[in-house]
């Protein structure tokens, strides 16, 4: 179930970050947090030569991403959560430290904050 919800919220994080609406998607991308917009670089960041699945990780022949992949995305996402007004104690309590429940959660507010982004936008015009 994890394995699905992270490749589901990465597809996700994809498809926004390739969205090209035009005028709106450049309203939405100034309007992102800083800790939207470093979310967003450590997702772009897997791409990165040194940061693709290794030979062995591709072995594995699995949907989730590995520790060391997950690793690279941690920073900005305990960033983001915190920034919605979570304290690192609850932040640790809900997820256990488990970097895949942390990236998640963090993908979820992400998703919501653009959600509102976007609403904000439409209200606007």
């Amino acid at each position: 179930m994890k394995k699905h919800l992270l490749l589901s919220a990465i597809a996700v994080i994809s498809l926004i970050s390739c969205n090209s609406e035009g005028n709106a998607v450049n309203t939405v991308e100034s309007m992102k947090t800083p800790q939207m917009e470093n979310f967003d670089k450590a997702f772009k960041s897997l791409g990165d030569p040194q940061n693709r699945p290794t030979e062995e990780e591709k072995k594995r022949n699995t949907s989730e991403l590995s520790d060391r992949r997950k690793a690279l995305l941690v920073p900005a996402s305990k960033e983001l959560i915190l920034s919605s007004g979570v304290t690192e104690a609850e932040m640790t309590r809900k997820t256990g430290g488990d970097m895949s429940q942390i990236i998640v959660w963090a993908t979820q507010i992400y998703l919501q904050k653009s959600d509102e982004i976007r609403k904000n936008i439409k209200s606007d015009q």
